[in-house]
C-alpha cells in the first residue's frame, strides 16, 4: 500500500529568533513562531525550525489554529545527560530516558523536555503529545496514544529533511487481538497492548482508502474541547465517527483493513516465494509495497534487480543492484549479480570488473567460480 499521506517535509528555511541571554550560566531562550525553546545546559543550536517541522506535520492532519495556543509551546533542552535524569527526577520522582512531556493544568508549566542527543524517536512520539495536549488538554486515550504511535514513522535525514516511514510495529499484535473499534473508540487507556489497538484504529482512519472514514475521523477533531473532560471528548468523537457508519460496518471495515496489511518482513517473504514460484508479477508488486514502506532497506533494490535481470531490462537491473549496495548490501552477492548482468548485456570488460570485486570481496565463496566465468569471459 502506497503511504501518501506524508511523503517528504523540508525542514522550515527560516525561523525568526528572538534570544535572550541573561549570564553565560542561566538557560538561553530562543523563540520561534509556535515554540519557546530553551536551552538549559545546553549549547544553543536550531532545534526550533525541527519543532516546527514536526508541528506542520501533526497539523496537516489535525489543522488546529495555532493561535489557539495559550502560549508559546515549551521546550527545554538538556545536552548533558546527568543534568536531564536530575531535572526529570525532580519532576516525576523518576526516569524516563531521552525525551518526555510534562503536562500539568496550568498551561504555562507545562514543557517537553529533551535529552539531546540521546532522544530517538522518543521525540517525535512525545512532541506529539505536547502538540495535541497543547490544544486538547483532556484527550480520547485511543486518539493520543493511536496517533502519538502513528507519527512515530517520522525521522529527520541526515540533510534535514523530514520523512515518513509507516510505523507497523504493532500491525501483528493488533491482528491478534481482534479488538472491537467501538471498545477501542471508549478505551480509558492503559493496559496490556493497548498501545497497539490505538494505533490499528488511527492507522485504519487515515490509511483505509475509504473516503467516508478520513472524513469521519476529520470532522471529528472539530468536537475536541479544550475546556472538555476526557470522557466528554471521548463521547463527542464516538458520536461524531458513528454518525457516518453503524458499528457493525465500521467493524467490518477494520478487521479487513488489518487482515489486508503486511508488515515489511511480510512482504519480502512473500515476494521472495512469488519469485521463487515464477510469479514474476505478483512478486514485483509485493516488493515495490516493501519499497513504499522502507525505501532505504536494500532488499527490495535487490529483488527487483533481479526481476528485471529475468526480464532482460539490465540496465534497470544494474541500477537496482548498485541501490542495493548503497544501502548496505552484502557486496558480494551483489557484485557477482552485477558481473552477470553485464556479461547478459554483452559487457564484457565491465563484467570481469565486477566479477573480480565479488571473488575479492568474498573469497570463499565467489573466487573459483567468478574465475571460471573470467575465463569463458575472456
Amino acid at each position: 500500500m502506497k503511504m501518501g499521506f506524508f511523503g517528504c517535509l523540508f525542514v522550515l528555511a527560516a525561523v525568526v529568533f528572538a534570544q535572550n541571554m541573561t549570564n553565560e550560566s542561566a538557560p538561553v531562550t530562543a523563540d520561534s513562531v509556535s515554540y519557546e525553546i530553551i536551552y538549559d545546559g545546553a549549547e544553543k543550536e536550531e532545534i526550533a525550525g525541527q519543532m516546527e517541522t514536526l508541528f506542520e506535520a501533526y497539523n496537516r492532519l489535525f489543522r488546529f489554529d495555532p493561535a489557539m495556543a495559550a502560549n508559546l509551546i515549551k521546550v527545554r533542552i538538556f545536552d548533558d545527560t546527568g543534568m536531564y535524569n536530575d531535572y526529570i527526577k525532580s519532576m516525576l520522582g523518576s526516569f524516563v530516558p531521552g525525551a518526555v512531556y510534562l503536562h500539568y493544568a496550568q498551561s504555562d508549566r507545562r514543557e517537553l523536555v529533551i535529552n539531546r542527543g540521546n532522544e530517538g524517536q522518543a521525540l517525535v512520539y512525545q512532541a506529539f503529545i505536547q502538540f495535541f495536549r497543547t490544544f486538547v488538554s483532556q484527550t480520547p486515550a485511543w486518539m493520543l496514544e493511536g496517533f502519538a504511535e502513528f507519527f512515530r514513522g517520522l525521522s529527520f535525514s541526515d540533510e534535514g529533511e523530514l520523512v515518513y516511514r509507516e510505523n507497523l510495529a504493532w500491525l501483528k499484535t493488533a491482528r491478534g487481538i481482534k479488538a472491537q473499534p467501538g471498545d477501542i473508540l471508549l478505551a480509558e487507556g492503559g493496559g496490556k497492548d493497548f498501545q497497539a489497538i490505538a494505533w490499528s484504529l488511527a492507522s485504519f482512519f487515515v490509511n483505509s482508502g475509504k473516503d467516508e472514514y478520513m472524513r469521519s475521523l476529520t470532522d471529528s477533531f472539530m468536537t475536541l474541547s479544550d475546556s472538555g473532560t476526557a470522557a466528554e471528548n471521548t463521547q463527542a468523537v464516538m458520536k461524531r465517527i458513528l454518525l457516518g457508519s453503524t458499528a457493525e460496518k465500521l467493524a467490518s471495515d477494520y478487521h479487513s483493513y488489518l487482515d489486508s496489511r503486511k508488515t515489511f518482513t511480510e512482504l519480502i517473504t512473500e515476494g521472495q516465494k512469488a519469485y521463487s514460484m515464477g510469479d514474476r508479477a505478483g512478486s514485483e508488486l509485493l516488493l515495490r509495497e516493501a519499497m513504499e514502506l522502507d525505501r532505504e532497506h536494500f532488499l527490495p533494490h535487490y529483488y527487483l534487480g533481479l526481476l528485471a535481470y529475468d526480464a532482460q531490462n539490465f540496465i534497470a537491473a544494474q541500477q537496482y543492484y548498485l541501490a542495493s549496495i548503497e544501502r548496505g548490501a552484502d557486496q558480494a552477492p551483489v557484485l557477482y549479480s552485477l558481473g552477470l548482468n553485464a556479461a547478459a548485456a554483452g559487457k564484457n570488460a565491465e563484467a570481469i570488473d565486477f566479477l573480480k570485486k565479488a571473488g575479492q570481496a568474498a573469497p570463499a565463496r565467489y573466487r573459483t567460480m567468478t574465475e571460471n566465468i573470467i575465463l569463458r569471459l575472456e
